[in-house]
Parts: C-alpha cells; sequence; structure tokens
C-alpha cells in the first residue's frame, strides 16, 4: 500500500531503539526524510548506520538532545525548525511503590514523559497549521487506562498524554492536520526486554517461562498471550503519520493486544 508519505519530515523521539527505532526505519522505508533523536551521540550514530544498512537510500539524520528538559527541548528546535510529522515517542519507565516514591521521581517521570512532547508540540503545531497538514502522534500505554500498581507514576504520565493529544486535536477543526495517541502494550523493545531477563533471573525461569508467568498473573487480560514485536506497534503508527488517516483526529488508537478490557 502506498501511504502516500514521500518527502514528508518527521521528527521520531526516542528513536535509537525500541518501537522509536521500528518506526523511524518504517518511515524511511515510505520515502519520509527522518529525524533520528537520543541524548547519546554513538547512540544516535548507530541508529542511523542500521537503518542505512536496511535501505542505503533511506534520507535519515541524527540529532542529539535531551528532551527530558526545556534546555533539551530548545537545543533540538533550533536545529530542526519545521516537521510535517511529529511523534512524541521518548518514555522511560520504573516499577517503584507508590510510598517510596520521591517527589523528584514524579517531576522526572513527568518532564520526559509529557513535558517533552508538550514543548515539541507546541513549536512544531504552529507550522503544520500555517500548510494546513501534519500530523502530532503521542505514543502512550495501556497503563493510561490500567493504571499499575507498581508504577503509578509512570501510568499517570501516559493518562496524561492522551489528554494532551485530545487538547491539541481541538486546535486543529477545519484543517488538514491531526492529533492523535496510540496505547500500546506490553511490547518487546530492548528496555522492556532487559527489565523482563532480570526479572526472569530472579524468579530462575526461561525467557519462555517468564512470558507465560507474565500474561498468567501480571498482565492477564491480555488477548495475545506474548508480548508485542516493535514492528507490529509502527505499522500503526506509521499509518496514523499518513495522509490516508485524515478521517482519524482527536482519537486514542489501541495496539495494546487487548490488555485493555473495554470495547471503546
Amino acid at each position: 500500500m502506498d501511504l502516500k508519505l514521500e518527502n514528508k519530515t518527521a521528527l521520531v523521539t526516542g528513536s535509537t531503539l525500541g518501537v522509536g527505532f521500528a518506526t523511524a526505519k518504517k518511515l524511511c522505508d515510505e520515502g519520509v526524510y527522518v529525524y533520528i533523536n537520543g541524548r547519546n551521540k554513538q547512540n544516535v550514530q548507530e541508529a542511523i548506520n542500521k537503518i542505512k544498512s536496511h535501505n542505503q537510500n533511506a534520507k535519515v539524520e541524527g540529532i542529539v538532545a535531551d528532551l527530558s528538559s526545556k534546555e533539551g527541548c530548545d537545543k533540538l528546535i533550533k536545529q530542526l525548525q519545521k516537521v510535517d510529522i511529529l511523534i512524541n515517542n521518548l518514555g522511560i519507565f520504573e516499577p517503584k511503590e507508590f510510598t517510596s516514591l520521591e517527589e523528584d521521581d514524579w517531576l522526572k517521570m513527568f518532564n520526559t514523559n509529557v513535558m517533552s512532547g508538550v514543548r515539541l508540540s507546541q513549536h512544531y503545531l504552529l507550522f503544520m497549521l500555517e500548510q494546513n497538514w501534519g500530523r502530532v502522534i503521542f505514543i502512550s500505554s495501556e497503563s493510561a487506562y490500567q493504571i499499575p500498581k507498581e508504577m503509578i507514576h509512570y501510568g499517570m504520565t501516559k493518562t496524561a498524554q492522551l489528554s494532551v493529544a485530545r487538547g491539541i486535536a481541538e486546535l486543529t477543526a477545519g484543517t488538514n492536520v491531526t492529533s492523535n495517541s496510540i496505547i500500546i502494550g506490553p511490547t518487546k523493545s530492548e528496555g522492556v526486554t532487559t527489565f523482563l531477563n532480570d526479572y526472569a533471573k530472579q524468579m530462575n525461569f526461561t525467557f519462555e517461562q517468564m512470558q507465560d508467568d507474565f500474561f498468567k498473573n501480571i498482565r492477564p487480560t491480555s488477548l495475545l498471550k506474548r508480548f508485542t514485536e516493535v514492528e507490529e506497534v509502527s505499522n500503526m503508527i506509521v499509518y496514523t503519520s499518513s495522509p490516508l488517516s485524515s478521517a482519524t483526529n482527536g482519537a486514542v488508537l489501541r495496539a495494546d493486544a487487548g490488555v485493555v478490557q473495554s470495547a471503546i
């Protein structure tokens, strides 16, 4: 299918690994000029090299910036003034008991997961509205609905993203700009895999045993009963980035493997 994305420009935040990288790679395959982002110069360059080795014609560049702060967002914006597609993928998570959370834990999670997308959206939305075309996408989580008791501060940020995306959509009425959020479920990204492998070692499980235990006891509502591959999630993100998704605005889309027990 031709997604009609040729020569569009996209910024994917937090895109050296995982869902962000898979999304950047797929956008490159669609002919998009993609900007990779990460905090580490080496990681950014490695991500670019991987994409180039897969697709030698890929149009991809990197911007090194820590988007968890206003200074980092300003640094990125200074290097990239305009984009057609903004994918707010950057996110961190950290299991921690609610009663042990310090104020800095809350602020770090909020600044990284929410304010990075807010700051970038405030800037890039103006250009999108001016040219009468654009896509703003927030990558959220099933934790936005089913707040994990072991990561309440994380769940809070994922719910906040849904509100921000919907609010931005209200500003796009009558234009060809859209703003949506995408809910993803337990996904086999590098960060999650590291966390799960550590968990498996603690429980003296193989990865397969750990996966069975995870979906039996921790995410029993999953219909897929396995970790989603990052490519499965990026398919939804890239479609939502395309002109073909023009009738989808202000929506919460789900690639959550059925974890959220709701029909709507």
